[in-house]
């Protein structure tokens, strides 16, 4: 099994990588959409803009869309989650991934941005990303932007920052979190964990 994190020059990776590493689980740095080829699954990490993003992810679209479409487990974090959005009010005209519908928007003004720091999951279901996360386990965040799906039915989880928002979706194969797992400390671990399951099934 080989978990491919995807490097597009912006990402947290050193992090997200160790971070499964003391899941136990080897995930491989990739630069190129080539090097998606024969991945069990695919992480997708992000900070900074989103325009920025998705100039440098855009070569990869063909990549994973083929990969989602053969039903490839993906997961998305933090930016990583916005990108599979249409569209994000910080960018206007840069087009996202487009894999879920809606779009990104800011957190109201009066409100502390980002949003930084520890703060619960409201659970929407039972996901497998989740297998042994409860009802208001804590997480930590680090955004200014949150995704506002079309479609609840992908949301897989919700946090309260002055608006409730869409932590978590998932829809199929895709998965995607807008907190960090990887800064989590043993609950974010147990969710890494959890996504290598699920490549494995």
């Amino acid at each position: 099994m080989v978990l491919k994190i995807i490097d597009y020059g912006a990402g947290n990776l050193a992090s997200i990588k160790n971070g499964f590493k003391k899941s136990g689980v080897d995930a491989e740095l990739i630069s190129n959409p080539g090097g998606l080829e024969n991945a069990s699954g695919i992480i997708l990490p992000g900070v900074g803009s989103f325009g920025d993003a998705m100039e440098k992810i855009n070569e990869f679209k063909p990549a994973l869309d083929s990969a989602i479409k053969n039903g490839i487990p993906f997961l998305g974090i933090c930016l990583g989650l916005q990108v599979l959005f249409e569209k994000s009010s910080e960018s206007p005209g840069s087009m996202g991934l487009g894999f879920f519908k809606g779009e990104c928007v800011r957190f109201n003004e009066g409100l502390k941005v980002p949003h930084m720091g520890w703060n619960n999951l409201e659970l929407t279901g039972v996901n497998p990303l989740f297998e042994g996360i409860n009802e208001g386990d804590k997480f930590y965040f680090v955004h200014s932007y949150y995704v506002s799906p079309k479609d609840d039915k992908i949301i897989a989880a919700k946090t309260d920052y002055g608006v409730k928002f869409a932590s978590a979706c998932a829809k199929d194969n895709i998965y995607a979190l807008q907190f960090h797992p990887e800064k989590s400390s043993l609950k974010g671990l147990e969710i890494l964990k959890n996504f290598e399951k699920i490549c494995k099934c």
